[in-house]
């Protein structure tokens, strides 16, 4: 089958040097990763970018070096069960030995990454017992993230979800500054968008962030923690455990 169409997306030739902010690839054996480095290709990705589609063959994987990766359960509507940055890498099937995404994903916050065929990642898996072990290792810290969603979907308040959906952004993208709109939000967190617009104000009130046309601007980091409550934090935590980061 054809690879996915990423349109508005520039390849430039990968660096021969150990300099990833990737901490999939920083986390890869010296002498593995360097082997690896022929196999990567940096792209560009704007925002919408898609990466994967649902119940279609994933040709690509995607080692993100800024931005945001979401990935998306679609039945009567869409929602978000999961976001990548650059601590992972997109292609959850490859690496459980399967082909076919679950389901969608796209460039939620655009940024750039390292691409790979999902065949030179099946390789470099049967190949080399460590560099399965950091592979595996992450699938699991995602998995983790993906039952803490859904159990944030279920229990916590509006509030809560976005104190938490704002502190995993702010993870991944590395800045105060979060590019966000309130309708996007809504659509990822299955919650109507005058819910979302009120619970944002609430935080702004708290004086936790700011919300400008396009971005949320964090002011107290500490504060949307405590907002977030038990919520937020048990993937992080597993994330660290697993790949000592």
């Amino acid at each position: 089958m054809p690879a996915l169409a990423l349109t508005g997306t520039r390849a430039l030739a990968a660096p021969k040097s150990r300099g990833f902010s990737n901490k999939l690839l920083s986390a890869l054996p010296d002498d593995v990763r360097d082997d690896f480095v022929s196999d990567l290709t940096k792209v560009d990705l704007p925002r919408r970018t898609p990466l994967e589609t649902r119940k279609k063959r994933i040709d690509y994987v995607y080692f993100l070096e800024g931005g945001i990766a979401s990935i998306v359960a679609t039945n009567d509507m869409q929602v978000e069960v999961g976001i990548i940055g650059y601590e992972g890498v997109t292609g959850l099937s490859i690496l459980h030995m399967s082909e076919r995404a679950i389901y969608s994903a796209y460039m939620q916050v655009g940024g750039f990454g390292w691409r790979a065929s999902a065949s030179a990642l099946r390789r470099l898996m049967d190949e080399n017992a460590q560099s399965r072990r950091v592979f595996l290792a992450f699938a699991q810290a995602f998995l983790v993230q993906t039952a803490e969603t859904a159990v944030a979907n279920a229990r916590a308040s509006v509030g809560e979800r976005l104190a938490r959906w704002i502190l995993m952004a702010q993870d991944r993208v590395r800045s105060d500054e979060i590019p966000l709109t309130h309708e996007f939000l809504a659509l990822m967190m299955a919650a109507r968008r005058p819910g979302v617009t009120e619970a944002m104000h609430e935080l702004e009130r708290r004086g936790l962030v700011v919300g400008e046309r396009g971005r949320v601007i964090v002011r107290d980091r500490t504060g949307l923690i405590e907002r977030a409550g038990s919520y937020y934090g048990v993937p992080e935590t597993e994330f660290g455990r697993l790949l000592r980061v």
